[in-house]
């Protein structure tokens, strides 16, 4: 059976082709589409340095809202402006350039009505939550592959087709290219073109490489799945002979500007785009304090959609009380206790809280890299009933070391349809998301909207367990197998406290909802999911 995924992968390559390019709307765009213009300027072209030497900005406006966004170089004699329309409506623009033949250029933009599957790209809802621009609700059910575009192009498409029949809506992928235990290969471009000297010239980005960016970012939007772009990361390949190294993880900050502005010119429009400042931030040495606030600002003044933005930590935990930074991507810092410290973490710094890394599922040799599929499973129904989301990957040893964390390809794992089924349950929670509750010591109970209770018993396994419902309303109660993916109604309806019987097995939940006068339960009519 071709899921929804599938139809949207299947046509995605219809649309889009196997060469890179993309359709460029000319006057007509829809709301949250990517509206392209482009233009062709060979006098602004001939410059020693078209990246470094054209500056080209364009206001975009309906009357009442005012947008600016700046243009980049695609090489030959074209620049792009990208523009993602926040209404629908006539919007008109103009530009300004250092280029004579890119100045005082103007023209109008309709904004229609987005596609159905177009909610438009996702913020921070209610604090802890998140939520598309048309209101519909986000739950964060991420992967990580952080190499994939730089592999081969058959095992991209290879993923792509993976991602189809998974769960995932979001992914993180570095920008740049990974040197790491199991991922020690070239990549197949570079970010940056090299020159005379063969090292990384950080004026000159490598073309092929971020139009490839730009397909799989579209690609990845087709299948419903936000792409969470890691800027900066330390897996440099430090051991290769100085004339060698890459150094991305050391550029001078004029070019990281540079690189930031690029990249968001470049794809800021794609309404399914994060940024993430850093993967393990604190293990970047060569950054300073300073250099994390100034990437801040300058996303801050590039981009006028306000995607989310995040840092995420190795050991230590970034301050992310910060007003720059949107929601909390954390990695465990315990090998034992890691989705358990939600609430602590929600409470600290009043935002979502995203377990970006609970560990794989795997058989490697790190810890980081060997849980089972159960205790991964177990790691998100512990964030989750606590009102976090929590991230999978998968780390098993392959003769290639093609790995799924990192370089993509397949999945292996039986995680992948325990995550699905428990996103399907969290997506029919009334309200903007699952919020902590009370509960037992041993327990950990979430509740929505007053209509909802979800107590997950973990790897303990009880014959039975007493829950404690409020009095002032009745309820309908499941028995939920988390692992083998049942539902098992408790006849009646109940209120107060009462014993419900359960089979002695780990991984077991109770859902408590609340029935209206009707007789059904309280419950929002699960929205359309993406796959």
């Amino acid at each position: 059976m071709m899921t929804n995924r599938h139809r949207a992968f299947a046509a995605v390559r219809q649309h889009a082709g196997m060469d890179g390019a993309i359709p460029s709307p000319a006057t007509t765009c829809e709301r949250w589409g990517l509206c392209e213009l482009a233009f062709d300027a060979p006098q602004a072209a001939r410059t020693a340095n078209p990246f470094l030497d054209v500056d080209l900005q364009a206001v975009f406006s309906d009357g009442a809202t005012t947008l600016t966004m700046r243009g980049f170089f695609d090489g030959g004699s074209t620049w792009r402006l990208r523009f993602m329309p926040p209404v629908e409506g006539r919007w008109s623009w103009r530009t300004s350039s250092t280029a004579p033949e890119l100045d005082g250029l103007r023209g109008t933009i309709m904004a229609t009505p987005p596609a159905d599957d177009n909610h438009g790209p996702v913020r921070v809802a209610h604090r802890h939550h998140f939520a598309h621009a048309d209101g519909r609700r986000h739950v964060s059910v991420g992967t990580t592959c952080y190499g994939w575009t730089h592999q081969p192009l058959e095992r991209q498409e290879q993923t792509l087709e993976s991602l189809a029949a998974a769960p995932f809506n979001k992914l993180r992928m570095c920008v740049f290219p990974k040197w790491y235990e199991f991922h020690r290969d070239p990549p197949l471009h570079h970010a940056f073109l090299r020159g005379a000297d063969g090292r990384l010239d950080w004026g000159r980005p490598d073309l092929a490489y971020f139009q490839l960016l730009d397909r799989r970012i579209a690609e990845l939007a087709r299948l419903g799945i936000e792409a969470d772009l890691i800027l900066f990361h330390p897996y440099d390949n430090h051991d290769a002979p100085a004339a060698e190294r890459w150094g991305y993880d050391e550029m001078p900050a004029w070019a990281e500007d540079a690189y930031l502005r690029h990249l968001v010119a470049r794809v800021a429009a794609y309404r399914n785009v994060w940024w993430s400042l850093a993967n393990e931030w604190d293990i970047m040495k060569a950054k300073t304090p300073e250099d994390w606030a100034r990437f801040a600002r300058v996303l801050k003044a590039e981009d006028p959609y306000g995607h989310p933005v995040s840092i995420h930590n190795c050991g230590r935990m970034y301050d992310h009380a910060d007003p720059a930074i949107s929601h909390v991507s954390a990695q465990r810092i315990d090998t034992v206790r890691t989705s358990e410290d939600t609430v602590v973490l929600r409470e600290r710094f009043a935002k979502p809280v995203v377990w970006d890394e609970v560990a794989y599922e795997g058989d490697v040799c790190h810890g980081w890299g060997n849980l089972t599929a159960e205790e991964l499973v177990r790691r998100f129904w512990e964030g989750m009933v606590r009102g976090g989301y929590v991230g999978h990957g998968e780390t098993y040893a392959h003769p290639q070391d093609i790995l799924w964390w990192s370089r993509g390809g397949a999945l292996h794992g039986q995680s992948p349809a325990r995550i699905a089924f428990l996103r399907g349950l969290v997506e029919t929670c009334p309200g903007p998301g699952i919020e902590p509750l009370p509960g037992d010591w041993d327990a950990p109970l979430g509740g929505c909207a007053g209509a909802w209770l979800l107590q997950y018993y973990g790897f303990n396994r009880p014959r039975w367990r007493w829950f404690r419902l409020p009095a002032d309303g009745d309820y309908q109660i499941e028995v939920i197998d988390t692992w083998n993916m049942t539902r098992t109604p408790v006849p009646g309806v109940h209120r107060g406290n009462l014993r419900v019987e359960l089979p002695g097995r780990s991984y077991m939940a109770i859902l408590a909802r609340r029935v209206a006068a009707t007789g059904r339960p309280n419950a929002s009519a699960p929205p359309r999911a993406a796959g």
